[in-house]
């Protein structure tokens, strides 16, 4: 079926701009919907695009309902209480916050704000697709660094700055290797870096990590104002549906950021739910502690599997799978349950499992023993 009556007398992939031509859609995790179209199954399990198996908090859920009665009214174009309430808990001035779309919103909105095709963009080999994907439709040329132990090599990385990098993402923790950087080696990198070059730290999975050494850079911002620290909503806070996260940054780049960011970039039910989720600490304690339990209790199956796997401090574990990783993702399909291939990622031998309620990982666990013979 034709899309147009009518039809252009040229191609329009010549139309666009450069960067775009060569660009793929990004491939999300696959809905447990077309799988129950596709197979017919029910009682799938979903452990493809790290959401969390707790959802939200029941104070989300209620003012996000509450939420429903404003519908017509456009939301706060600036969300005002949500930002008030990100600058108390997080020690800083509510100019210094931009909010998105999801924190993925935040970080297009940086590479539109700094990226022509004269620069340059650093990131590690093996880091989240979006920065290739944000950096190519600029039109930028992609610098990917080679990675070390499947995580970033920081100084590598600062070795690959030249005179045109305007913009470096770093993920941390790294989706999707799980791996992480200390405060000591992010430290020497910034001090590293050009001051007309802009750090990107996406901490996405910040509150899940449950170690010493990792560090809250949001608190480094009045010493690097060349930093901007990405986090999100749409992981141990539950809301992947609502869409919203935020970036946190000195005043003067959160001034530019909201120059360029949409009007209404963030809906009325999505600023309500966040804001009810920044006051129920307990839930997001038990959010973070099933997922500690999950990590160990996906760890030790696949010790006693001898199945080989990337260690994370995320809410994922990248595992590899003798022969063809595509066929076991094509065979846990086939018993209900939903992984994430990782090959576009280089990563062609692993799959990605995002950790769920208990019963979820030992079915998952279960399957995966089932069809890879030996283990």
């Amino acid at each position: 079926m034709q899309c147009l009556v009518g039809a252009m007398t040229c191609e329009p992939l010549s139309l666009v701009n450069e960067g775009v031509r060569g660009l793929t859609p990004y491939q999300p995790g696959k809905p447990i919907e077309e799988l129950e179209r596709e197979l017919g199954l029910s009682h799938i399990i979903k452990l493809a695009s790290n959401e969390s198996p707790l959802g939200p908090s029941p104070k989300a859920r209620a003012m996000a309902l509450v939420g429903l009665d404003e519908l017509s009214r456009y939301p706060d174009g600036s969300g005002t209480d949500l930002r008030a309430a990100l600058a108390d808990i997080h020690a800083v001035a509510g100019e210094c916050l931009t909010l998105g779309n999801g924190s993925n919103d935040v970080l297009e909105l940086i590479a539109r704000l700094f990226v022509s095709s004269e620069h340059e963009v650093v990131f590690a080999e093996h880091a989240f697709a979006v920065y290739p994907l944000v950096t190519r439709a600029m039109g930028a040329r992609a610098v990917e660094v080679p990675a070390r132990d499947r995580g970033h090599d920081l100084a590598a990385m600062a070795d690959a700055i030249s005179e045109r990098t305007r913009l470096v993402f770093i993920a941390n923790p790294n989706n999707p290797t799980g791996t992480w950087n200390d405060a000591e080696a992010l430290e020497d990198f910034l001090s590293a870096v050009p001051e007309d070059v802009i750090v990107v730290v996406d901490q996405a999975y910040a509150e899940y990590v449950d170690e010493p050494n990792y560090p809250d850079c949001i608190t480094w911002l009045a010493r690097y104002p060349n930093l901007i620290v990405t986090r999100t909503f749409s992981k141990a806070h539950g809301l992947a549906g609502l869409r919203i996260g935020y970036g946190v940054s000195s005043a003067g780049i959160a001034d530019l950021l909201n120059r360029v960011r949409q009007p209404f970039n963030v809906n009325s039910l999505a600023l309500a739910a966040a804001h009810a989720s920044l006051e129920d600490d307990e839930h997001l304690q038990r959010s973070t502690g099933i997922n500690r339990s999950g990590l160990v209790q996906l760890r030790a199956g696949f010790d006693a599997m001898g199945i080989e796997y990337i260690p994370s401090v995320a809410n994922f574990l990248c595992f590899a799978v003798p022969g063809d990783a595509g066929d076991v993702y094509t065979a846990l399909l086939h018993e209900g349950i939903i992984v994430r291939p990782v090959a576009s990622y280089g990563l062609p031998r692993h799959l990605r499992v995002t950790v769920g309620l208990e019963d979820e990982n030992t079915r998952f666990l279960e399957a995966l023993k089932k069809i890879i013979p030996g283990t």
